[in-house]
């Protein structure tokens, strides 16, 4: 009874956050709605026994990525009035993408892999049972393409965020070092010889 509370808790946790990241306008409160998201996915991996994920879901999406994408927010300096114009006219494409992502989700997952009856099923595994070691072996054998294509889309993804945070904008005011190195003291200073007073 206790495990459906936390399920059924953490999975509105999950929605509101959701849909909260979509709604808000402000793009730094979005992704503190996600941070609330992604802690209420690590409490149902907890429910799980998967507490590998949870914390790593914890400590490299909060801890790292979540702080990498508030500071492109920051740096790109984005007018939210400019991209939510035309905003509307998404909307029925929008709904009809998040409609085949439902069902192919609902096929692939199902009712027998997540949900309550999932956590009741769960099979408890010795104390020396290291989930860990499990979730290693599965990546590098079984998926091991699938981990090699998303880490090339990770990188694409970092190497895209630093191309745009490095483009040139007028509210920006940055130095450029080769004409800093370059500058000349004859060029900055410039000495004056002022005649002394008469002493009386």
């Amino acid at each position: 009874m206790f495990e459906q509370v936390l399920f059924y808790a953490f999975s509105g946790l999950v929605l509101f956050a959701a849909v909260m990241v979509i709604t808000v306008k402000n793009p730094v409160h979005a992704a503190l709605c996600l941070v609330l998201a992604f802690f209420s996915s690590s409490g149902l991996w907890l429910l799980l026994e998967a507490e590998f994920l949870a914390i790593a879901l914890v400590l490299v999406y909060v801890g790292a990525v979540m702080v990498l994408f508030l500071f492109v927010v920051m740096m790109l300096d984005i007018n939210i009035a400019e991209l939510r114009e035309g905003f509307a006219s998404y909307v029925p494409v929008a709904v009809l993408v998040a409609a085949a992502m439902l069902a192919l989700l609902s096929t692939i997952v199902g009712h027998v892999n997540f949900g309550v009856d999932s956590i009741q099923g769960v099979v408890a595994h010795a104390s020396d049972y290291s989930n860990t070691k499990a979730l290693g072996m599965s990546m590098y054998t079984d998926f091991i393409w699938p981990f090699e294509i998303a880490s090339v889309i990770l990188l694409v993804a970092i190497v895209a965020a630093i191309t745009l945070t490095l483009r040139k904008s007028r509210q920006t005011k940055s130095a450029n070092p080769s004409n800093q190195v370059a500058v000349k003291s004859s060029d900055r200073v410039r000495l004056v010889k002022v005649p002394s007073e008469p002493q009386e």
